[in-house]
């Protein structure tokens, strides 16, 4: 299965695209960023973003997608652009057909490195770790990226398990 996992920012939106191969082997296909220029009004900025997000979706054609949850800081103004930008991928995932998952960044951190209160640094080595990469991708917004979408194979793989075992 490939899914897509997306960091959603107005400046940079960071996508990962991760593949579970029949092993259970997780393997990065492709990571990146989308950048905007900060002086653009934010109406050309949320539409670069849905653009360039298009071409990635139709380029890969992940099977399901996986977007990090807005996290309120103490910076309201930034918040509000951050769930703009979160708005325009969802918009740009429901219209391409991609199911859509959404997940907290405790609940990222937890997936990746099994402590829901870990920093920065450690999710970035666990990303490189992981997905066996030379080295920690960057930028930093590509690397929550993947970490979002192995996240997601995390939790999908766990729902299976439940699933198999309700069966029973």
């Amino acid at each position: 299965m490939l899914v897509i996992g997306i960091d959603p920012g107005t400046a940079i939106t960071g996508y990962g695209l991760v593949r579970e191969d029949d092993a259970g082997k997780l393997i990065a296909v492709d990571y990146g960023v989308i950048t905007t220029p900060a002086k653009m009004k934010l109406s050309s900025r949320l539409s670069i973003i849905y653009d360039e997000l298009n071409k990635v979706l139709k380029k890969y054609k992940p099977q399901t997608s996986a977007v990090e949850k807005i996290f309120f800081s103490k910076n309201v103004k930034t918040a509000i652009s951050v769930g703009q930008a979160r708005g325009v991928v969802l918009l740009s995932l429901e219209q391409t057909g991609i199911d859509i998952a959404d997940y907290t960044p405790n609940e990222i951190k937890q997936a990746v490195t099994g402590y829901g209160a870990a920093d920065k640094r450690q999710i970035q080595e666990m990303v490189k770790i992981l997905l066996e990469l030379e080295e920690i991708p960057k930028p930093d917004d590509a690397a929550d990226a993947l970490a979002v979408a192995i996240c997601h194979l995390q939790h999908a793989k766990f729902a299976q398990i439940l699933e198999n075992e309700g069966s029973r």
